[in-house]
């Protein structure tokens, strides 16, 4: 059964989710209060958990710098926004190594569904330029489907 901090902190988190994806959609930024609120969010999730300091907390901790600096690079090559980056970031913090893995492939699937759409928008209405791709909906909605799926298919973590 699911304990009652975890369905808690999970409900917040798939709050923040959708709002991030919301308001990228609306306006291509993701806000770093939001991001920060994820973040700060997870120390909770790891004790609802019961996770230890050492070594599993580390390693989420240490994951997800790893993730940050990988799309730090992708950012830095114009590839990706910072609040998409911080997004992944602190949402890395909250996920263990298996489902980081399938939040990230999850993430790129929607990702090149989201862009290809937008794509096809942006030429149907013969627009100049390269669109802007709210990729904040692909973050929000692989990690949505990861957390659900680890709760409706287990305790959690």
């Amino acid at each position: 059964m699911l304990s009652w901090p975890i369905a808690a902190l999970a409900a917040l988190l798939s709050l923040l989710l959708l709002a991030a994806a919301y308001t990228d959609l609306r306006s291509r930024t993701i806000a770093n209060p939001l991001n920060a609120a994820i973040a700060l969010l997870a120390p909770l999730w790891w004790w609802a958990h019961g996770l230890p300091l050492w070594p599993d907390v580390a390693w989420q901790i240490g994951l997800a710098l790893m993730v940050f600096a990988l799309f730090a690079g992708a950012f830095a090559l114009g590839m990706m926004g910072g609040g998409d980056v911080k997004m992944i970031g602190a949402l890395a913090l909250w996920l263990p190594p298996y489902g980081l893995a399938r939040m990230l492939v999850v993430m790129a699937l929607a990702g090149g569904v989201l862009t290809l759409l937008m794509l096809a928008a942006h030429r149907l209405r013969k627009r100049e330029g390269q669109p802007e791709i709210p990729y904040g909906l692909a973050i929000a909605a692989a990690g949505l489907w990861v957390i659900a799926n680890d709760i409706l298919t287990s305790s959690g973590h």
